[in-house]
């Protein structure tokens, strides 16, 4: 215990260190009065006193004394909010004391020192957050998108992927965010795509028609997986959205379908037909193929290309497409065969690009499916021949 006369005789020394332990003393005992409310109301005078002290030794012990309390005057607190840099930026970050009306004038103030502060106040409201997020600095914009304990609106995220989209770390921050809109996600890998392409060590290493087919595969695969989890948690504006762009097009209908995207498959469906989901997947389920084609008619399909999903999601029914790269394999192999066979080689320009597609698909899935069957079957017998024996052949090699 420290007696009143000791109190005084610290806060009158001459000796910074000893009016920093008084100015603490008095805080600390403050904070914990349970006395008379006089003595009280002198704690509180001892606290304003120390606020004038020229040391900022002093009032940066006050600060803290006070610092991570509820309880802590309020005029006390903000008075040290507006003191030496190394008190107000510990006043910022940690006085609960502080409002969300005190943090906006802060904000509007502008003081660069201050701002990231407050990005790391541990309950930082959503209201200042937002307010952090509009001053269009990148730095700060990374700092909030890292709190994932905050929520930003949707329209928010949309508006922050279309300001920084070409910005590479805060789209790299949003990206990482699981609660960013498909929407928005889909902006920022448009936005990635465009890097990809444009960047000399990408181009100088991979030729311009196979670059472009890698990333257009890689859109689609994302597109669909995206809308895939859009649907799951029934939010439909991803897939409206899509719908009133005119980007869903029939290659994205079979990449949605081929690598098992059905609830994708399905909402772009009802949402091209306007009808009811629950509709459609009773259609996909059991329907038969007039049945099919007819949905697909609503939806603006060509003839050929409704035959074609038709036939598709005949098959896709009798396999698991979602999981199972060799049943995708296979399906592909049979669609390509049927539409030779059906056309005798000569595909009807309504079928092109959904024809490149499936070809495309087919050598893709083929290598994927083709990996490690080779060391599986070698596993299995070690010592079957795989050629005759070749070592007294002479191979001859012509000049180069």
């Amino acid at each position: 215990m420290v007696a009143y006369q000791r109190y005084v005789e610290l806060s009158r020394s001459g000796d910074s260190e000893e009016r920093g332990q008084a100015a603490h003393l008095a805080a600390r005992a403050y904070l914990a009065h349970t006395g008379p409310d006089d003595e009280h109301a002198a704690l509180y005078a001892a606290l304003m006193n120390f606020l004038d002290d020229a040391s900022v030794k002093v009032r940066a012990a006050l600060a803290y004394g006070l610092l991570h309390s509820e309880h802590a005057p309020r005029p006390i607190m903000l008075s040290l909010a507006q003191d030496a840099p190394v008190i107000s930026r510990a006043v910022v970050q940690f006085s609960p004391v502080l409002l969300d009306a005190d943090l906006m004038g802060i904000i509007r103030s502008g003081d660069p020192d201050m701002l990231p502060v407050i990005t790391a106040r541990p309950g930082l409201s959503q209201r200042v957050a937002l307010a952090l997020l509009r001053l269009g600095n990148p730095d700060l914009a990374i700092r909030v998108i890292q709190r994932e304990d905050i929520a930003i609106p949707e329209d928010d995220f949309l508006i922050l992927a279309e300001r920084w989209g070409e910005d590479a770390p805060v789209r790299g921050a949003m990206l990482k965010r699981r609660d960013l809109p498909g929407l928005a996600r889909l902006h920022l890998l448009d936005c990635v795509r465009e890097a990809l392409a444009g960047l000399r060590i990408v181009k100088g290493a991979i030729q311009p028609r196979r670059l472009d087919r890698i990333l257009r595969d890689a859109c689609d695969g994302a597109t669909t997986a995206i809308g895939e989890r859009e649907a799951g948690l029934k939010q439909h504006r991803f897939i409206a959205t899509l719908a009133e762009s005119d980007k869903i097009s029939a290659r994205l209908m079979l990449h949605a379908l081929v690598h098992g995207r059905v609830l994708f498959f399905a909402d772009a469906l009802a949402q091209l037909a306007e009808t009811p989901r629950r509709k459609v997947f009773t259609l996909l389920d059991g329907g038969s193929r007039a049945a099919l084609q007819a949905l697909f008619a609503r939806c603006g399909f060509s003839p050929a290309v409704r035959s074609l999903l038709a036939r598709l999601v005949q098959h896709a029914r009798r396999a698991d497409l979602a999981d199972d790269i060799s049943a995708r394999h296979y399906v592909v192999s049979i669609l390509i065969e049927e539409l030779i066979v059906e056309h005798g080689g000569d595909m009807p320009a309504s079928l092109d690009e959904a024809f490149a597609y499936l070809n495309e698909q087919n050598i893709a899935l083929a290598r994927l499916a083709a990996r490690g069957v080779m060391p599986a079957f070698a596993e299995e017998a070690p010592e079957m021949a795989m050629v005759p024996d070749m070592s007294k052949e002479k191979l001859a090699l012509p000049a180069a």
